[in-house]
């Protein structure tokens, strides 16, 4: 007969440790890890800060979990800074082993940290950034977004200056990647002149120079592409100088639901190109637009819903795949199809991981509760698929 095995002292005590951590070890896997890294300092962090609270109030609607288990948050703030963002990055995939990485908000952190994530064979979701620089040729599995290519909004804006018959446009943006989408997507197809184009540091406060060249030049119309705290510097000095009456406003990302708080009448009539706005008249939108306002007590922007969308999107590549993230190619695929309701109604991705959907030109208003929103004017594009898309080889 097998004698019992016995473990006294020292022995004994080992194993009690050893199996405490693989129990803590398997509960550990049982989680879904997700990092949130997004810029949540300076004068852009009300814009991380709505990523942060859209996913958030996502997770909370799903019950906390997904496919049954626990979903685990790590938020970092990237502070804006490309190769701190590359550190915390790496912190999250290394350190904390997150099964999906969810961010940034801006362009040149995406370009920061893509490499890295994707290498890992971690998926990232970007909820905002959507740079042109990995929708052709540089596509990848691992990447996708749910908010849109950057081309895209501000095309919006020039299809609007076409056909609204604005012979003369000033270009007021920053001086990095987005920036620079956004002045090539407004000119896809506004055909008029452009009387100057702008480029400016991402730390811009005093606008003044650039707004006596515009009242000077007298443009039809000024295109702009400020978010964050340099549209609330820009929208004010703007009004200020008595310019908001005389020459309109189209823009992109500079008055939103972000901005607006601190902009408030001022910003009143301006015009934004977007893919969503919070009075899109759907069921699913309705009841987050409440539950964000009740739960956060702001009017959520494009920022929130395009986070919460994401949300939905990883929720839906965990069921199908019944919660085993081992097989990266069936998340990839699970993802792909993004099986969920999303808030804006009709969406998919496109060959590059990108959205094909439908894009409005939106106007500020100010609400009989005294809060102020975008609102839908008019639709200018119908499930719309970006132009790089037929660049991207790999077909996802």
């Amino acid at each position: 007969m097998m004698q019992p095995l016995k473990l006294a002292g020292p022995k004994l005590a080992l194993l009690a440790v050893l199996l405490s951590a693989a129990a803590g070890q398997a509960a550990a896997q049982e989680k879904i890890k997700i990092g949130v890294i997004v810029t949540l300092s300076g004068p852009p962090a009300a814009l991380g800060q709505q990523v942060r609270d859209g996913f958030a109030l996502a997770v909370k609607d799903l019950g906390g979990k997904m496919s049954g288990k626990d979903v685990e948050l790590v938020v970092v703030d990237d502070e804006l800074k490309p190769d701190g963002a590359v550190t915390k990055v790496k912190g999250l995939l290394e350190r904390e082993k997150v099964d999906f990485v969810v961010g940034p908000i801006f362009s040149n952190i995406l370009q920061a940290i893509h490499r890295p994530v994707t290498e890992n064979k971690t998926f990232l979701i970007s909820p905002n950034a959507g740079p042109s620089t990995y929708a052709g040729k540089e596509c990848s599995p691992f990447f996708y977004v749910t908010s849109y290519q950057n081309d895209q909004v501000h095309q919006v804006l020039g299809k609007v200056a076409q056909d609204r018959g604005y012979k003369r446009v000033y270009v007021l943006v920053p001086n990095y990647q987005a920036g620079k989408d956004s002045a090539a997507g407004f000119k896809i197809d506004y055909k008029g002149e452009i009387v100057e184009e702008s480029y400016l540091p991402l730390n811009t406060s005093d606008f003044q120079v650039e707004l006596t060249k515009i009242s000077s030049s007298k443009p039809d119309a000024l295109f702009t592409f400020m978010p964050g705290g340099l549209g609330v510097g820009l929208v004010k000095q703007y009004r200020q100088a008595g310019l908001a009456d005389r020459i309109p406003v189209l823009s992109a990302f500079t008055v939103d639901e972000s901005t607006l708080p601190a902009q408030q009448d001022a910003a009143v009539g301006m015009f934004g190109g977007s893919n969503w706005a919070p009075n899109l008249d759907n069921p699913q939108n309705k009841k987050f637009v409440a539950g964000y306002e009740a739960a956060y007590n702001i009017v959520p922007g494009t920022y929130a819903f395009q986070a919460y969308d994401a949300a939905m999107l990883i929720d839906s590549a965990v069921k199908a795949v019944k919660g085993d993230l081992a097989n990266k190619d069936a998340v990839s695929a699970a993802l792909k199809k993004a099986d969920f309701t999303s808030l804006r109604g009709d969406f998919k991705f496109n060959v590059n991981g990108y959205p094909i959907q439908n894009f409005y030109l939106t106007k500020v208003a100010k609400r009989p509760d005294g809060k102020f929103q975008t609102e839908i004017v008019e639709k200018v594009f119908s499930n719309y698929g970006d132009r790089y898309a037929k660049d991207c080889a790999s077909g996802k």
